[in-house]
């Protein structure tokens, strides 16, 4: 018997879901939740509040929820590098920032080609320490999420930050608003939602996948999968190459070769998933004004891809 937020659509999803375990709503009080990044060593979870332009603290020990940065420059997506440092998408700077051991703050960068970015929402960090982040419009289309402001570069773009010399390279030019993305287990593919459809009529609501050429280039970039409710925005994967991400409805399950064969239902939007405890067993959900959280047959990813 599976509980009622479990929706099966191919009978193998039943073997990644733990089917007795609830879908727990572990706060409230948000305004669009997202980028949530979980930090083993304290086992606790970072995570933006960004309208009200503030990064929140979940202790996993405790399960209390504080406030670790007020204000927060809106920030948006997080990470860990493999350093275990916080790294930032950040709406009002316009930046990728890193919060370092100590607490100092560091500018990773905030331009391109002289350019302010339009405001840098989710990021990943690859093996060999290159920073992979996208550029949409969302912080800058309204004073809500961040200041409104025209796009000084005129298009959305994802980016990549030299670990060595800091220098930013474009990396995918051919995207409405790129969102969401993640690198498969071995890190071959990256995978990038376009949630164009936010400002194009018909516009994209679907993932690309894209080839890694030598840990720099991409190549490739078909339409992996299109949602079928509302748009994705983040997500993760497992070990497994199972891609988890964010809906309308909840949380939908794909396989590797772009199956949708669940869902996990959350009465609010989705925004972004990752994965967290020792086990990296426990899915944290971000949605619209919560954070939930289930456990999973399935582990996730390391670190923060």
């Amino acid at each position: 018997m599976l509980l009622d937020h479990i929706e099966v659509l191919d009978k193998s999803f039943t073997k990644l879901v733990q089917g007795n375990v609830y879908m727990e709503k572990l706060w409230s009080g948000g305004r669009w939740c997202e980028g949530p990044a979980y930090f083993g060593q304290g086992r606790y979870l970072i995570f933006s509040d960004i309208p009200n332009n503030r990064m929140m603290r979940y202790d996993e020990t405790d399960g209390s929820v504080s406030v670790f940065r007020s204000p927060s420059h809106n920030s948006n997506g997080n990470t860990r590098d493999r350093e275990g440092r916080l790294v930032t998408c950040e709406h009002h700077g316009r930046r990728v920032s890193r919060t370092e051991h100590d607490g100092r703050y560091t500018v990773l960068a905030d331009r391109y080609q002289g350019k302010r970015f339009n405001s840098p929402n989710d990021v990943v960090v690859h093996p060999d320490g290159g920073i992979w982040f996208t550029d949409p419009t969302y912080g800058i289309d309204a004073d809500y999420e961040g200041e409104r402001a025209e796009s000084e570069i005129g298009a959305s773009h994802v980016y990549r930050i030299d670990p060595g010399t800091g220098e930013v390279e474009a990396v995918a030019t051919d995207f409405v608003k790129p969102n969401g993305l993640a690198f498969s287990p071995d890190h071959s593919l990256l995978y990038i939602a376009d949630t164009g459809a936010s400002h194009v009529e018909d516009g994209p609501r679907h993932i690309r996948r894209f080839r890694v050429e030598g840990g720099r280039r991409l190549s490739g970039g078909e339409v992996f999968a299109t949602c079928t409710f509302g748009l994705f925005d983040g997500f993760r994967l497992d070990e497994g190459g199972n891609i988890w991400t964010s809906a309308g409805d909840g949380v939908h399950c794909y396989t590797p070769g772009g199956d949708l064969i669940g869902k996990l239902k959350v009465p609010e939007v989705v925004a972004n998933v990752c994965w967290g405890t020792r086990f990296r067993n426990r899915l944290y959900i971000c949605g619209t004004s919560s954070l939930y959280a289930t456990y999973l047959k399935t582990n996730g990813m390391p670190y923060a891809t």
